[in-house]
């Protein structure tokens, strides 16, 4: 069973023992993102899922400085350091992908693989000026219009009509972002710039899904092709919200790759 802590202000979930495993979510998502992949890898791996600060039961104060995609790996890096984890499997969705993408470019010894989920190696222009307007209308309106437009244009068709607790978690996850923290991480990643992909040389696996508009298959496969190495592949009837669409999928996948590394 998971267990709740607070690292430098940062609500940390923590389970297992084994080979670290830390679990960054995307923009609207929290630790909750990772649970059917966290029960996945059960007795087999120490698994670290934050909520990043500015997500979930992290306040944007926990960060001490700007958000940024620099700030927000400097923070993972820090977690990882006050829990003797200096080496870990790192594991992301969406932003948290981007994120994973910088912590191996400037710390790769702080990386045993990349797994990411959703991927994006940094937004196109059309995507961060949306990023930077949403973000204003978070600041004015909260959440509620943000929470129905991400479910609308971020998930299956086949999710809509056959997987009701998928939409529903993913309506509560953004609903319930605190406007403020999820404006300024909103910005943050409207301000990513893609990491150097050539020079990331750990074992990756990339999966998006078929209807994923924001990783889009094609997008999956130019990043694919600039790794030096990496398992790339497509989920069916999916959207951006994979671990949660595809949970069972995402989480087989991803006790697969782990399991031939460790």
């Amino acid at each position: 069973m998971a267990r709740t802590h607070k690292i430098n202000g940062v609500t940390v979930e923590m389970e297992g023992e084994g080979p670290a495993v830390v679990m960054l979510h995307g923009l609207g998502g929290t630790s909750n993102t990772w649970v059917p992949q966290a029960a996945a890898l059960s007795g087999r791996a120490r698994v670290i899922r934050p909520d990043l600060p500015g997500s979930g039961r992290s306040p944007l104060s926990a960060i001490g400085t700007d958000l940024s995609i620099d700030a927000l790996a400097d923070c993972v890096l820090s977690i990882m350091g006050v829990l003797n984890a200096p080496r870990a499997h790192l594991v992301g969705h969406s932003m948290g992908t981007v994120i994973c993408q910088r912590i191996a470019e400037v710390r790769p010894e702080a990386v045993e693989s990349l797994a990411l989920f959703g991927p994006i190696h940094a937004p196109p222009d059309a995507a961060r000026k949306g990023l930077k307007d949403r973000a204003g209308k978070a600041r004015r309106e909260g959440m509620a219009e943000i929470s129905d437009a991400i479910v609308a244009g971020g998930t299956a068709a086949y999710s809509k009509t056959d997987r009701p607790a998928a939409i529903a978690f993913v309506r509560e996850s953004v609903m319930r972002q605190d406007p403020a923290g999820y404006a300024a991480t909103c910005e943050a990643l409207a301000g990513a710039k893609g990491a150097d992909l050539a020079r990331i040389d750990v074992p990756v696996l990339l999966r998006t899904g078929d209807e994923d508009a924001i990783a889009p298959p094609a997008a999956q496969q130019r990043m694919a092709d600039a790794f030096p190495a990496a398992d790339a592949a497509v989920f069916s009837r999916c959207g951006h919200w994979t671990t949660i669409e595809c949970a069972a999928e995402s989480s087989r996948a991803l006790s697969d790759f782990l399991a031939r590394m460790t």
